[in-house]
């Protein structure tokens, strides 16, 4: 019986890493479109790395792991476990080597751990490494197994969440290379239509609260937000853009506002084709930013200071709409000057 225990241990402790070893950890994203791609590092001693790779209950993962170092290994672990738990798969058990492909059965992200042996560690080697990661195959109708994910259910809001004047872009498709629908600004709220798996991240349909726009936004960069206490708390472009009027004989208009604290307003121009835009926002301290959309509600400018006058020739016939947002933290008057020729 003793025999057999300690040959239980040592098995346990050339599969398992020692305890203390030091962890870095990477999510894994796909580029654009794409189901798979390879990942390149290099661990040393007790050093191991955590990669985080999002998929759903019925697709399949595959992992490959190439090293020159025989004593460099990896092991698979299901939503809401990771190293001490019982791992999904282990490269130093599987045939061949290294090498595992599955079938999964529940939603979320997937760990994968990049370890040496334990003698290797000890002795101080170094593995470079490259990972081959793949996730294909057809997500189930309905998420399956969601662990912390936020997947299926999950607020009623959700609310941007990013770094300074960064902005968060809501696409058509929950993919990287979808068209930009618009974009979301730190702190806005949008309504939660629920949230899938795609190349290895969590996307969520979302909703603009005045229901101008829906489309998906990366999860990564959305945290459980809240309705707006009453409608003055809506942004001020529901109700609708204001219309532009040239006086009789002029081919231009000057509008004053004023705009709260992450609030905006939307102007409508009626453009011909092959016209002349002018657009000019003026403004009194920290600049405030604007976008200009075409009447498909594609972009004709990408949102910008508005320290940059734009004039610019369109290329579609219509309303064009111009969004003048106050990103600052107070309140902003300006004006904004338009011409057309």
């Amino acid at each position: 019986m003793r025999r057999l225990s300690m040959m239980i241990a040592a098995v346990f402790l050339s599969v398992f890493p020692a305890i203390g070893y030091a962890q870095q950890s990477a999510a894994i994203r796909f580029p654009a479109g794409a189901s798979n791609t390879q990942i390149s590092g290099r661990i040393s001693g007790r050093d191991e790395m955590l990669y985080t790779i999002g998929a759903e209950a019925g697709q399949t993962l595959s992992i490959r792991m190439n090293s020159a170092n025989t004593a460099a290994y990896f092991n698979v672990f299901a939503p809401g476990s990771g190293p001490g738990d019982q791992a999904l798969a282990i490269g130093s058990m599987t045939d061949p080597l290294n090498e595992w492909s599955g079938r999964l059965s529940a939603s979320g992200n997937y760990t994968i751990q990049v370890y040496l042996y334990r003698n290797a560690a000890r002795r101080g080697e170094s593995a470079a490494f490259d990972l081959d990661v793949s996730v294909k195959g057809r997500r189930l109708a309905r998420v399956e197994g969601d662990f912390a994910d936020g997947l299926a259910g999950g607020p009623d809001f959700l609310q941007v969440s990013v770094v300074g004047d960064d902005t968060l872009n809501l696409r058509a498709r929950p993919s990287a290379g979808a068209k930009i629908l618009t974009r979301l600004v730190d702190g806005q709220n949008v309504r939660n239509m629920g949230c899938r798996m795609s190349e290895g991240g969590r996307w969520c349909h979302v909703g603009t609260i005045d229901s101008r726009f829906k489309g998906w936004a990366s999860g990564a960069y959305l945290i459980e937000g809240s309705a707006p206490e009453n409608k003055s708390q809506a942004p001020l472009h529901s109700r609708g853009p204001e219309r532009v009027h040239f006086a009789a004989g002029t081919s231009g208009a000057t509008l004053h506002g004023t705009l709260a604290p992450g609030d905006s307003r939307r102007y409508a121009l009626n453009i011909r084709n092959g016209q002349d835009l002018v657009v000019e926002v003026r403004h009194r301290g920290n600049p405030i930013s604007y976008q200009i959309f075409n009447p498909d509600q594609s972009f004709l400018l990408d949102q910008v200071s508005s320290d940059l006058p734009y004039r610019g020739q369109v290329w579609q016939t219509g309303d064009h709409v111009i969004e003048v947002i106050n990103r600052t933290n107070g309140t902003v008057n300006y004006t904004v000057v338009f011409g057309v020729d």
